[in-house]
């Protein structure tokens, strides 16, 4: 019997391999035979009517197909969740024309049985969403699995598969770009991936206003703006009350946001509300923002990756592995820029924070080329020695990259395995 299940297995692996890589007029048959290929039971939950429906709801629409197992952790939707929203009450918009749908993966429940507690689990994060689901995890053939993971790739982190009206497979992670760009990124593919890195360069739109709307006004307005993070509550205070005092001396407006790390514990929750306390500077939010400024970041190393940026010929990437590796070394940074051209020379915070402590030694470089001229030629003579550095990247679904440079040397970092539990 045993034989006979896995020789039928094979077959229908085999069988859906064979028709998601064939071309078809509409998308029917490819998702038929991916999430349930029967005719005798709607295989699709719609949340908004709580009606199970047929997978001829998708015919020739662009569909998204969100792989996960019941370890969905609420952040990573969020962005997602407000997309499609907005997409459903601007349902005329080009950028509407999608639909998602939950695909849960489960271990084999003919080896592990399927238990009220995750039918709950499952039923209460299904409800929870406003798109597609499967009315339930047994629906999804184990050769179906068997793809998912093979093919795609998938291996507990999320994943956000697109598939075009034709049924083509056109991105098989579109998390990165809708994290990076959200809507904009319609539809999805890997060839708009590409076109909207082309349009990018390095500049704090890019890095932060997604993040951060008054970062449109403070740029209107022709302010300087820092973005610092890290943990380190005492270097927070002597920076930025020090830079402060500098920008009143520099006669420059100066509007300076925490951004926290990668991982916001404890530690950078309350950090953020003794920076409101003692109006050391803005913050953002809450811990989900904070979330969301590293995600994407790490999102955007991600992106050039799959796509074959290197290290030494691609600015913006060059620039993301110097603010995740800061960050990876639990040190304070900073950068600061004014509008999207003129940016400061990243820094650990030890150097910036001498750097600006001395500002009487640049004070008149400053006057007559400009601030941040005369910022970054004070950084780049008092360099410190340099020390090993570390990246630290959380395991995603868009692989561990073969080369990482060194943010200080560019020299090619040795590659660890690092296993660490975030709790305070």
């Amino acid at each position: 019997m045993k034989l006979i299940y896995e020789k039928k297995q094979t077959e229908a692996y085999l069988l859906i391999f064979r028709v998601m890589e064939t071309p078809h007029l509409d998308n029917t048959k490819p998702l038929k035979h991916l999430i349930y290929l029967k005719d005798d039971q709607l295989p699709l939950y719609e949340s908004s009517t709580k009606n199970r429906v047929s997978i001829d709801i998708l015919k020739k629409k662009i569909v998204l197909l969100l792989i996960s197992d019941l370890d969905l952790a609420p952040d990573e939707l969020t962005v997602l969740d407000q997309m499609y929203q907005e997409a459903r009450q601007n349902p005329t918009r080009d950028e509407s024309q999608y639909e998602v749908v939950w695909l849960l993966v489960v271990p084999n429940h003919r080896a592990i049985p399927w238990s009220h507690e995750n039918q709950s689990k499952f039923e209460g994060i299904r409800n929870m969403m406003p798109w597609y689901s499967m009315f339930h995890p047994s629906l999804l053939d184990p050769a179906a699995i068997k793809y998912i993971k093979e093919v795609w790739h998938f291996n507990k982190k999320p994943l956000l598969v697109v598939m075009d009206p034709q049924g083509k497979i056109v991105n098989t992670n579109a998390f990165h770009m809708i994290w990076i760009w959200g809507s904009v990124a319609f539809p999805f593919t890997s060839m708009r991936e590409e076109a909207l890195w082309r349009e990018e360069t390095w500049r704090i739109e890019l890095l932060a206003d997604s993040i951060e709307p008054m970062i449109f006004n403070w740029i209107a307005d022709g302010k300087y703006i820092c973005l610092y993070g890290g943990e380190d509550l005492e270097w927070i205070r002597k920076f930025t009350k020090t830079a402060q005092t500098v920008a009143r001396s520099a006669g420059i407006q100066l509007e300076m946001l925490y951004v926290g790390k990668s991982n916001p514990r404890e530690k950078v929750r309350k950090n953020n509300d003794i920076i409101r306390a003692e109006n050391l500077s803005h913050v953002l939010p809450d811990s989900t923002v904070i979330w969301f400024f590293w995600v994407r970041l790490e999102s955007m190393l991600h992106s050039k990756l799959q796509h074959e940026k290197s290290f030494d010929h691609d600015p913006i990437l060059r620039e993301i592995n110097v603010m995740l590796t800061y960050d990876g070394n639990d040190q304070g940074w900073a950068v600061i820029c004014r509008g999207s051209n003129d940016w400061m020379r990243r820094a650990n915070g030890d150097t910036v924070l001498t750097s600006l402590t001395n500002y009487k030694e640049w004070e008149d470089v400053a006057r007559d080329r400009g601030f941040l001229p005369a910022l970054n030629e004070h950084l780049e003579a008092n360099q410190p020695p340099h020390h090993c550095n570390r990246l630290i990247l959380p395991g995603t679904s868009g692989g561990v990259p073969e080369r990482v440079v060194c943010a200080e040397c560019g020299r090619s970092m040795e590659k660890f395995f690092l296993y660490r539990c975030c709790t305070d």
